[in-house]
């Protein structure tokens, strides 16, 4: 049955190969290299002829003085992302579903979507000239209002802030496509019943807007809890600085700098073993509250 299926359809699996491919390949094929987390791995060896060790690397990592700060900096970053940012695409994308000049409409999406479409390496070098001090654009409106200059880059308070608002600007245009398709597959009769119903737009945003795209709202944000562990390495890396490492030392240039810096690969596989694990829990535990609650889910 499943190779008659395949044959009758082998278009359509030619045309889904190369996806699968590259899963199978830059995916599920790199799992094999995680065992060095459990040895103390040595090019020489290589990974089958390393000496296991257990778990001293993940004992080593969650007895280090490391481990509280890292573990405060990246849930406090994807905490205050998730509850900012993963909002503004969706009132964005109500406030465009209700704009009836479409010339207008166009507008605001191009200059919404755009910035989607810079490189994180500009989009580092535009944050870091505007927060200049005192020559950055942000400083000179700062004076221009009557106060001073503030070193934006050096005060490790301000940090997580910049990278949110930061994502926000990027991220909230391109984000609300998926919320825009949901918006305009709701049956325009309900809008017209609505109407003769006497309900106001605000009214009919809630009732109708809202609901219409719930389904959406949930998936997005499961997918995105499961992924609260895993801040973008490259922005947060190409924006820190020896001063400011107390709040932007996130798992994931620990990493990379015990990794690749420092030669310590068996302990860097060991954390970010124990990154993805959190965020796999997570995920599970999100879309298990979701079915129990709303009915659904990813699975």
């Amino acid at each position: 049955m499943i190779r008659r299926r395949i044959v009758a359809n082998y278009d359509l699996y030619l045309f889904v190969l190369p996806a699968a491919l590259y899963f199978l390949i830059f995916h599920y094929g790199p799992i094999y290299g995680l065992q060095i987390a459990f040895k103390e791995f040595s090019p020489v060896r290589g990974i089958t002829g390393s000496l296991w060790v257990g778990f001293e690397h993940f004992q080593r990592f969650f007895t280090s003085y490391h481990f509280w700060n890292l573990i405060r900096n990246t849930l406090g970053i994807s905490v205050y992302q998730l509850v900012v940012g993963f909002p503004a695409p969706i009132i964005l994308a109500l406030m465009l579903n209700e704009v009836r000049n479409r010339r207008f409409k166009r507008v605001v999406q191009t200059v919404t979507y755009a910035p989607h479409f810079i490189s994180v390496v500009v989009m580092t070098g535009m944050i870091l000239i505007f927060l200049r001090s005192p020559s950055g654009i942000v400083n000179h409106m700062i004076v221009a209002l009557g106060g001073e200059p503030v070193r934006f880059m050096v005060r490790a308070e301000y940090f997580k802030t910049i990278y949110v608002l930061s994502e926000v600007w990027q991220r909230t245009g391109w984000g609300s496509i998926v919320y825009l398709a949901a918006l305009s597959g709701i049956d325009p009769q309900i809008y017209e019943a609505a109407i003769i119903d006497g309900a106001t737009r605000l009214q009919r945003v809630r009732h109708i807007n809202i609901p219409g795209i719930l389904p959406i709202i949930i998936i997005l944000l499961i997918l995105n809890t499961g992924q609260i562990m895993s801040v973008g390495f490259e922005k947060v890396f190409l924006l820190q600085n020896p001063l400011i490492l107390s709040t932007s030392e996130v798992i994931s240039t620990y990493v990379y700098k015990s990794g690749l810096q420092n030669f310590q690969y068996s302990f860097a596989a060991a954390v970010g073993l124990v990154n993805s694990v959190i965020n796999f829990l997570l995920l599970v535990s999100v879309n298990t509250i979701a079915r129990r609650t709303g009915e659904t889910g990813l699975w």
